[in-house]
């Protein structure tokens, strides 16, 4: 969910992420107590751990989208939070005339290298545009960096795309690298959404299978691989916009949801451990 506007005839034609780094390779989540975890079990979005963006709402949002966001299209229903897209006029102070609502969480813990897992039910009705996503909480993008779990547009549903932008490798210059996969059931079933974050890699997946690997491997620093800081978490569901509203909206099909039953993240290990790690051959 890039902060500049989408390539569409380049996304159209070849996929977002499609961009000759998939692999088909297990990959797991520790076997030990997460180092951070949002199971939405309470009753309502827990504010101590997420915090609602509304920052561009008055000014319009990145790639043309067309929707308002508030905490109002945010709840925790039967364990799992969902984020509601509908079609209603945004009468709130800070709206710009939006005929769409939504929201867009951001963890307020930024976290670093290790693993990832989001379980997630998505929404598959055209214009809609779910995403799962981390950015760092300052600097410009591209050069700050972008990792992307998983981004699926309703036009082409049941494809996930996972990429990685950076300054020397993004859409704007036609070098983004990613993978994507088909996910037959990703609208109608639950699946684990996974990043295994590592210091010479970053791998991206389904269901304990990645699909995308990434090696810190190229010239050019942090231009080529701004992945060495913290990154906050990003739940969002963007409606219409360059890529996501390529093929129209689908006003009848509204509203529509992403629901997530649960977020959990292992910190890596450091130091001398995970040397010994990666000398089994992690």
């Amino acid at each position: 969910m890039t902060a500049l506007g989408l390539l569409i005839a380049v996304q159209v034609a070849t996929g977002l992420g499609d961009t000759g780094y998939r692999v088909d390779r297990p990959i797991a989540a520790p076997a030990r107590r997460p180092d951070f975890a949002d199971e939405f079990a309470g009753p309502q979005v827990d504010l101590r751990r997420w915090k609602f963006d509304r920052s561009r709402n008055a000014t319009g949002w990145f790639n043309h989208e067309a929707q308002y966001y508030g905490p109002d299209n945010a709840r925790i229903s039967d364990g799992a939070l969902v984020i509601e897209a509908r079609r209603e006029p945004a009468t709130q102070p800070d709206a710009n005339g939006q005929a769409y609502t939504s929201a867009k969480l951001v963890s307020r813990r930024a976290m670093g290298r290790g693993f990832y897992e989001i379980r997630a039910r998505l929404p598959c009705a055209r214009g809609t545009w779910p995403a799962i996503w981390m950015l760092p909480a300052t600097g410009t993008w591209p050069a700050m960096g972008e990792i992307d779990i998983m981004e699926m547009v309703g036009w082409d549903a049941n494809v996930v795309h996972a990429t990685l932008h950076s300054e020397a490798y993004n859409h704007v210059r036609g070098t983004q690298r990613g993978a994507d996969i088909r996910v037959p059931t990703a609208c109608t079933a639950w699946h684990r959404y996974q990043l295994d974050w590592r210091r010479d890699a970053i791998l991206i997946g389904v269901d304990d299978r990645a699909y995308m690997r990434i090696a810190n491997d190229r010239p050019g620093g942090a231009a080529a691989w701004p992945f060495t800081r913290p990154f906050q978490l990003i739940l969002n569901l963007a409606i219409g916009g360059d890529w996501g509203g390529a093929k129209g909206i689908d006003d009848a099909a509204l509203p529509q949801r992403l629901s997530i039953d649960y977020v959990r993240y292992w910190r890596a290990p450091s130091g001398l451990h995970r040397l010994r790690r990666d000398r089994r051959g992690r």
